[in-house]
C-alpha cells in the first residue's frame, strides 16, 4: 500500500515544518535591522521602549512591533548578557508570542528565548508573569534576566515563599514578574479572601509564560490548590484505625495498582466491624450504616497508606514529618499535604505526630487558574506527547523548534532482563565500564529508594566515586548537575524534570568559580585563578567529547514517555555527541502492571539464560504502547476532574467578581436594599400567596418571620383585616417599614460607619456561606457517581444539584445579612478587621453558565444610562437593580424576568 501521508510530508514538509517556516519572513526582517540597532548608543537603544509604548498608545498593535522589538532585545542581550539569540531562538520567541507552546530541546537557551515575547508583551504596561517551577530558579532567572530588562527600562519583580503582602504587591506592580505556579495560585485565592480592595496584591491576568509547561499544566494540574483551616484534633482515631490494617490478611482486601485504589472484601468488612465494635467506634449494626460514613472513609485511607503509598518513593519522613515526593521531578514538597485525611493516615502509619485535619476555605485547579489569562504560552523540551491535552484543555498548539545544531545523540534499544537483580548487575557493570573510559554518565532512577539501592550496590563493588541527586540532597542539586559532565563523573539522579541547570561537558566554569573562589576577594590573583579554572574546564570538555559525550542510562521506564524524553534530552545538548539506553526488567512497575507474565513465559521458552538480556525494536514499541495506555488513562482522569471542577469554577468566578465589586463600591446601601426587598418578596410569596384566599394566609407565620429577620413588631394582623388588601399592598408596607428602620439606623450612626458595617457583614457572611458551599459540593461529588447505577449521567446530576445548592446559598445570604444588619448595634469606634483562622496551603494528591449565576446575584457590568439600553440586546443593559423594571419592556421587575433563576437553568 502506498503511504500517501509519508509522500506528502517529503514533498511539502510536516504541519510542524510549515508552521515553523511561516515565521521565517520575520526572522529575515529582524536580521535586516541588526546593523541599524548595533549603531545605536545604549541610551538610544533603551529609548526604543518609550517609542514603542507611544506607538501602542497611538493605536498600533503588538504584532506591528514584533520585528523592531525583537531586534532591540537581540542587540540589548548581546550588550548586557554577551548572548546573541540564534535565528531558531527568534522563532521560539514568536511561537511564545502567538499563544502556543515552543518545544525546545535541552540546552537550546529557553531562558533567553523567553526575553523576546516578555519584553514585547510587557510594553502594554499590564504586567506579564513568568511561571517557574521552584523558588530557586525564579530568583536566579529574575536577577540574571533582570539586568537585560532594566537596561531597556522595564522593572522586574519576583514572588517567592515568605514575602509579605506589601512585597508581593510591589512585585506584581512590575512590568515582568517571576513566580512559581503555587505562589500565583495561592495569591489569587488569598486576594479573594481580603476585605478591602487595596489589600489585594495581584492585578491583571494579562500574559503568562510558563517554563516547563508540561510539568505545571499536566503533572501538577491533576490536583487543586487548597487554602484550608484546622478542624478538631482526631489523632487518636487515626492511630487506632492504623493498628487494624496489619491484622488483616491478603484475602481481606483488594488492591488495584493501575487505578491506585484499595477496597475491602466481605471477609475484610466483617473483621473490621468486629475490630471497630471492640474499640467502641462502630455505631449501629453495620459498617455501612449512614452513621459510619466517616469511619469507612478513614479506614480506607489507612489501607491505602499501607498498601499503595511507599516510603522513599511517594514520600519520605524528615524531621518527624511526612514530606510528599513529586513523582515527576523527584523533589520534596514541604508544606504540601494530601487531602481528605490521607496525610493523617500516612502520619499514623509512620508513627509521627498526626496533624489536625483541615477544612477547605478556598480552592482552584491550575487548569482554571491559568485559563483566566488573556494570553498564555509555554516552553519545555517535551510537550509533543501531550499535544492533544494542551489543545483540548488550554487551546494551546505545540510547535517543535528546530535545534540550532543537528542532534548527534544515539538512542539505543532497551535491554530487558527477567529480574531486577539481573538488571542491576548489568547496570553496575555498564557504569564501571563508562567510568573506566572516562565517559560522564547520568543514571536516572524513578524513586529515592531505587537510587540508594543502586548506590549501595556500587559501594559493595568497592566504588565510591559517584554523586547521588534525589530529594534528600536537593540543596546541592544545582552544583551536582552542573558538574555531571566532567570526564568519568557518575551521577545517580531521581528524575530530571525542571532542574533548570544544563549538564555541560567538562563541567560548568561559572559554578566552579562561585564554589571554589567564594572567599577570595577580587584582584589579580582571583583573575588568574578564574582563568585557570576556565582553561581546565575547556580541557576536560575536549576529553569528555573524545569519550563519546554524556551517557544517559535509565534504570526503568516511567509511566509517561515525556519523562523518559526529559531524561534522554540531558545528553546531546547544542550538537554535542551523546548516548542513551534504558535497562528494564519484567519486575519493573510498568512491566509488571501491564502483563509481564506472558513475556516472562515467552522468554523462558526462548531459552533466555540468567544475566542475558533481550534487545529488539519490537520491545521498545511494546513498552511505548503500554506507556500510551497509561497516558491516555491519566488524561481521561484529568479531563473528568476538570469537568466537575468547571461547575465550581463558574460559581467561583461569580462570587469572586462580586466580592471585588462589593469591595470597590463606596456605598452598599442599594445592594443591601436589593437583598432586603428580595427577602420580603420571598416571605410574602411563602405566607400570603396571591393564589390563596385571605382566610388561608399564614399571617402568624409572616409576623414571626418579619420579627425574626427584621427585628420589627408590625401590625400585620390589622393590615389583613382591611377590605380589599392584596399581596402587593402587604409587600409595599413591609418595604416601607423596613426602609424607614434602615434609614433611622443609618442616620443615627452616620453613612461612613454604616457603610463599613454593611460591607463587613456582607463579606463575612458571603465568605462563610461560600466555604460551606465548597464542602457541600465536595460531599456531593464523593457520592454522585452512584447515580450511574440508575442509568443517569453523574455529571449532569452534579451540575443540576450544584446549581440548586448555589441558589440555596444565595437565598441564605439574604436571610443572614438582613438578620444581622437588623440587630447590629454599632459602637462608635473602628472595629479591627476580622482575622481569618490559621491557614494551610495545600496542593493535595488527585457547565453551568456564568451569566446564569450572575443573574441570580447581581448582574455584572458597568452602570448604563437607561436611554442607551437596547431592549433586544441584553449586552447593552449593564448592571441592573433586581427590583428595577426589566429593560426588555415586559413590564415586570428584572428579578422576575431576565434576572430570574429560570433564565439560568443548568446545561
Amino acid at each position: 500500500m502506498v503511504n500517501l501521508g509519508g509522500i506528502a510530508r517529503k514533498l511539502f514538509g510536516s504541519a510542524n515544518d510549515r508552521r515553523v517556516k511561516s515565521f521565517q519572513a520575520n526572522v529575515v526582517a529582524i536580521n535586516a535591522l541588526e546593523q541599524e540597532m548595533r549603531e545605536l548608543s545604549d541610551e538610544a537603544l533603551a529609548a526604543k521602549t518609550i517609542e514603542f509604548r507611544k506607538l501602542l498608545a497611538d493605536g498600533k498593535q503588538l504584532d506591528d512591533l514584533l520585528v523592531p522589538a525583537f531586534a532591540v532585545v537581540r542587540e540589548a542581550s548581546q550588550r548586557v548578557l554577551g548572548l546573541r539569540p540564534f535565528d531558531v531562538q527568534l522563532i521560539g520567541g514568536m511561537i511564545l508570542h502567538a499563544n502556543a507552546i515552543a518545544e525546545m530541546k535541552t540546552g537550546e537557551g529557553k531562558t533567553l528565548v523567553a526575553a523576546l515575547p516578555l519584553y514585547l508583551n510587557a510594553l502594554l504596561g499590564k504586567g506579564v508573569h513568568v511561571v517557574i517551577v521552584n523558588d530557586y530558579l525564579a530568583q536566579r532567572d529574575s536577577v540574571y534576566m533582570g539586568r537585560l530588562y532594566g537596561f531597556l527600562g522595564l522593572t522586574t519583580g519576583v514572588i517567592v515563599h515568605g514575602l509579605d503582602d506589601d512585597e508581593r504587591r510591589a512585585a506584581y506592580a512590575c512590568d515582568i514578574t517571576y513566580a512559581t505556579n503555587n505562589e500565583l495560585g495561592f495569591d489569587y485565592l488569598r486576594d479573594n479572601m481580603k476585605h478591602e480592595r487595596v489589600q489585594m496584591v495581584q492585578r491583571d491576568h494579562s500574559y503568562a509564560l510558563i517554563d516547563e509547561v508540561d510539568s505545571i499544566l499536566i503533572d501538577e494540574a491533576r490536583t487543586p490548590l487548597i487554602i484550608s483551616g484546622p478542624l478538631d484534633d482526631r489523632s487518636d482515631l487515626y492511630l487506632t484505625l492504623d493498628t487494624f490494617v496489619p491484622r488483616l490478611s491478603k484475602d481481606d482486601y483488594e488492591i488495584d495498582e493501575k487505578q491506585r485504589s484499595a477496597s475491602f472484601s466481605e471477609d475484610g468488612n466483617e473483621k473490621l466491624e468486629n475490630m471497630l465494635r471492640e474499640a467502641g467506634l462502630l455505631k449501629g449494626e453495620s459498617l455501612y450504616d449512614i452513621e459510619n460514613v466517616a469511619i469507612v472513609h478513614h479506614i480506607n485511607n489507612a489501607l491505602k497508606a499501607h498498601k499503595l503509598f511507599q516510603r522513599e518513593k511517594d514520600y519520605i519522613v524528615r524531621n518527624g514529618e511526612v514530606v510528599i515526593i513529586d513523582e515527576s521531578t523527584g523533589r520534596m514538597m514541604p508544606g504540601r499535604r494530601y487531602s481528605d485525611g490521607l496525610h493523617q493516615a500516612l502520619e499514623a502509619k509512620e508513627r509521627v505526630q498526626v496533624q489536625p485535619e483541615n477544612q477547605t476555605l478556598s480552592q482552584i485547579t491550575f487548569q482554571n487558574y491559568f485559563r483566566m489569562y488573556q494570553k498564555l504560552a509555554g516552553m519545555t523540551g517535551t510537550a509533543s506527547t501531550e499535544a492533544e491535552e494542551f489543545g483540548d484543555v488550554y487551546g494551546l498548539d505545540v510547535i517543535e523548534v528546530p535545534t540550532n545544531l543537528p542532534i548527534r545523540r544515539i538512542d539505543e534499544d532497551d535491554e530487558v532482563y527477567r529480574t531486577d537483580k539481573e538488571k542491576y548487575n548489568a547496570i553496575v557493570v555498564e557504569i564501571l565500564d563508562a567510568h573506566r573510559r572516562e565517559q560522564p554518565i547520568l543514571v536516572g532512577t524513578t524513586s529515592i529508594g531505587k537510587s540508594e539501592h543502586l548506590a549501595d550496590l556500587m559501594r559493595a563493588k568497592g566504588f565510591n566515586e559517584f554523586q547521588v541527586l534525589n530529594a534528600r540532597y536537593h540543596e546541592q542539586e544545582a552544583y551536582i548537575v552542573s558538574q555531571a559532565g566532567v570526564p568519568g563523573a557518575v551521577t545517580i539522579a531521581t528524575n530530571m524534570a525542571g532542574r533548570g541547570t544544563d549538564i555541560q561537558l567538562g563541567g560548568n566554569a561559572e559554578m566552579r568559580i562561585e564554589q571554589e573562589l567564594a572567599d577570595m576577594p577580587a584582584g589579580p590573583e582571583r583573575q588568574t585563578r578564574e582563568q585557570a579554572i576556565r582553561e581546565d574546564v575547556a580541557r576536560l570538555k575536549e576529553k569528555a567529547l573524545n569519550a563519546g559525550g554524556l551517557y544517559v542510562l535509565a534504570t526503568e521506564r516511567h509511566e509517561s514517555r515525556r519523562i523518559d524524553n526529559q531524561l534522554r534530552g540531558r545528553s546531546g545538548r547544542q550538537g554535542d555527541p551523546g548516548r542513551s539506553k534504558f535497562f528494564l526488567s519484567l519486575q519493573d512497575d510498568l512491566m509488571r502492571i501491564f502483563g509481564s507474565e506472558q513475556m516472562d513465559g515467552m522468554l523462558q521458552r526462548l531459552g533466555l539464560m540468567e544475566g542475558e538480556a533481550i534487545v529488539h525494536p519490537w520491545i521498545n514499541k511494546a513498552v511505548e504502547r503500554a506507556q500510551k495506555k497509561v497516558e491516555a488513562r491519566n488524561f481521561d482522569i484529568r479531563k473528568n476532574v476538570l469537568k466537575y471542577d468547571e461547575v465550581l469554577n463558574d460559581q467561583r468566578k461569580v462570587i469572586f467578581d462580586e466580592r471585588v465589586e462589593l469591595m470597590e463600591s463606596k456605598d452598599l446601601s442599594e445592594f443591601v436594599r436589593e437583598l432586603r426587598y428580595d427577602l420580603i418578596d420571598n416571605l410574602v410569596s411563602q405566607h400570603v400567596p396571591s393564589t390563596a384566599y385571605a382566610e388561608q394566609w399564614d399571617v402568624d407565620g409572616l409576623k414571626a418571620e418579619v420579627s425574626q429577620h427584621f427585628d420589627l413588631d408590625l401590625p400585620i394582623h390589622e393590615w389583613v383585616k382591611e377590605e380589599g388588601i392584596a399581596e402587593d399592598d402587604i409587600r409595599f408596607r413591609l418595604e416601607e417599614a423596613t426602609e424607614k428602620a434602615a434609614a433611622q439606623k443609618a442616620e443615627r450612626f452616620g453613612p461612613d460607619i454604616m457603610n463599613y458595617v454593611e460591607r463587613s457583614i456582607v463579606l463575612q457572611t458571603l465568605d462563610g456561606l461560600w466555604r460551606e458551599h465548597i464542602v457541600s459540593l465536595d460531599h456531593l461529588r464523593s457520592v454522585i457517581g452512584f447515580r450511574g447505577y440508575a442509568q443517569r449521567d453523574p455529571l449532569q446530576e452534579y451540575k443540576a444539584e450544584a446549581f440548586d445548592l448555589f441558589q440555596a446559598m444565595l437565598n441564605n445570604l439574604r436571610f443572614a445579612v438582613i438578620g444581622q444588619l437588623s440587630r447590629v448595634e454599632i459602637v462608635q469606634e473602628q472595629q479591627p478587621e476580622p482575622e481569618l483562622p490559621p491557614m494551610r496551603l495545600d496542593h493535595p494528591s488527585v457547565d453551568l453558565g456564568v451569566d446564569g449565576f450572575a443573574s441570580g446575584f447581581i448582574a455584572n457590568g458597568p452602570l448604563v444610562a437607561e436611554p442607551e439600553r437596547d431592549p433586544d440586546k441584553p449586552s447593552t443593559w449593564g448592571r441592573i437593580g433586581r427590583n428595577q423594571a426589566c429593560p426588555c419592556g415586559s413590564g415586570r421587575k428584572y428579578k422576575h424576568c431576565h434576572g430570574s433563576f429560570a433564565q439560568a437553568e443548568p446545561v
